[in-house]
């Protein structure tokens, strides 16, 4: 899938390997994973498949958004742009879930 960005810092946390803005290590190390595997696949509901990366849709508000897990309290939100022939997903935030 094409993944786009939201914010500056996050697109280079994926090209840049030697940046790491706010984040731990840990988060940036599973951010790169992810994005990883969100760029190998070819829509979004393969991410599904994928039980480890626990992508959820969001509620309320949020309800047009998904996250998917990095660890056991950060969460990658993003979401599905619908585009002709394929989506792609955009990245919106890390967030703390704790």
């Amino acid at each position: 899938m094409e993944v786009k960005y939201d914010d500056d810092d996050l697109e280079r946390l994926e090209t840049d390997p030697s940046f790491r803005g706010k984040w731990g290590l840990d988060v940036v190390r599973a951010f790169r994973k992810q994005i990883q595997v969100v760029r190998s696949v070819l829509d979004e509901r393969a991410l599904f498949s994928f039980r480890s990366l626990h992508f959820e849709k969001l509620q309320g508000s949020r309800s047009h958004q998904h996250s998917l897990r990095l660890n056991d309290q950060w969460r990658l939100v993003v979401e599905v742009e619908k585009g002709n022939p394929k989506n792609a997903i955009r990245v919106i935030a890390i967030e703390d879930y704790h």
